[in-house]
């Protein structure tokens, strides 16, 4: 007698914010220990799998960039709505800029003279933080500008590295705003760092897709959803929707792609759609079995590639604490986790300010 699988139980908005985060965190730590290695590399260090848990490391593992600037993100966000609360309006993006500016100074990169000075808040004092791992050089010249970019007045111009979209998973966890906000909250704040369009829409692709997720979609529903809304903006870059419904495509084959033909079909992830493209395929194209299994084959499929595995793989395990919650992540891989009370401390400042 066959048995159908068990329909994982809708996780509540709590899990699904620690989901998010969490599962971020842990996509980009794996990532992180192969980022710069190709895939001949990999295998000749892990075996023909590749790097498959943390076991497998040597001297435990840290988060990179990715998850520091995604905290950093829900900080400036936090920080708007403690405002909001409080009954005075604030501009989100100018509270999401110098959020990336104390952020900046955790890297040890002076602002120029003309960049306010914004005063400390309790994420700053976070030592785990102020380690450099490999920030993205846009991130860093975007903001050491002193400028704050704008759709009008570009930094970086003609960057779409993948620094917007791997930061961009908090903003689709606000609850109770529309989908045109999430979209302009995201691709306001890529500005910030990227000038490129595909940057600004491939960060808010990635928002939408989380909103999506918490509505309720189903991750594939979700995706499609996104990418038409970002096809029906007036911005138009067309690599987006071509890496997109790619990695829709290519997802619904019988057998996934190896690592080689991954980056020659969708990219090696070091630009913006690249990486959001790679990320929801190893999500799309690993689907079945309990939540933790999917989580596990997910990120291993996403992050041993010659590419940026970090961001690859902190993009889908985002993906899949959004849509999963905690249940999917791997009591072994928290374990390995560097820092998760700083993580779990700003998902519980996040949820602080929107749900009380």
């Amino acid at each position: 007698m066959s048995v159908e699988p068990k329909t994982p139980a809708v996780p509540s908005f709590e899990s699904r914010v620690y989901g998010t985060l969490l599962g971020g965190a842990l996509g980009d730590s794996l990532g992180y220990a192969v980022e710069f290695e190709s895939i001949d590399a990999i295998r000749a260090r892990y075996g023909s799998a590749g790097l498959l848990s943390f076991g497998q490391l040597d001297g435990g593992s840290h988060f990179s960039d990715d998850t520091q600037m995604t905290l950093y993100t829900v900080d400036g966000l936090v920080e708007a709505l403690e405002w909001a609360n409080d009954g005075v309006a604030a501009d989100e993006i100018a509270c999401l800029w110098l959020a990336y500016l104390r952020w900046l100074g955790t890297q040890d990169v002076a602002a120029a003279s003309s960049a306010p000075v914004p005063q400390p808040r309790w994420i700053d004092a976070q030592e785990v933080l102020h380690h450099r791992r490999a920030p993205g050089n846009a991130c860093l010249s975007g903001l050491a500008t002193g400028q704050m970019g704008t759709v009008a007045r570009p930094v970086n111009a003609d960057s779409k590295g993948c620094g917007t979209v791997m930061r961009s998973a908090p903003f689709g966890l606000i609850p109770h705003i529309s989908r045109e906000a999430v979209y302009k909250l995201s691709s306001d704040a890529s500005s910030l760092t990227h000038g490129h369009p595909s940057a600004r829409l491939s960060a808010a692709a990635f928002s939408l897709l989380i909103h999506n997720i918490v509505a309720g979609s189903d991750i594939r529903t979700a995706a499609a959803e996104a990418l038409d809304y970002v096809n029906g903006v007036p911005t138009k870059a067309p690599e987006l929707p071509e890496r997109l419904e790619a990695a829709l495509q290519f997802s619904l084959q019988p057998t996934t792609l190896d690592p080689e033909k991954l980056t020659e079909a969708l990219g090696e992830g070091w630009v913006a759609e690249e990486a959001l493209a790679v990320g929801l395929y190893a999500v799309l194209a690993t689907s079945g079995g309990t939540p933790a299994e999917h989580f596990r084959n997910a990120i291993t499929l996403a992050i041993n590639h010659s590419g940026d595995s970090d961001s690859t793989g902190s993009i889908a395990g985002n993906i899949l604490g959004a849509y999963y919650g905690e249940d999917c992540l791997p009591a072994d891989w928290l374990e390995a986790l560097e820092a998760p009370e700083i993580i779990r401390g700003m998902a519980e400042r996040l949820l602080a300010v929107t749900t009380g």
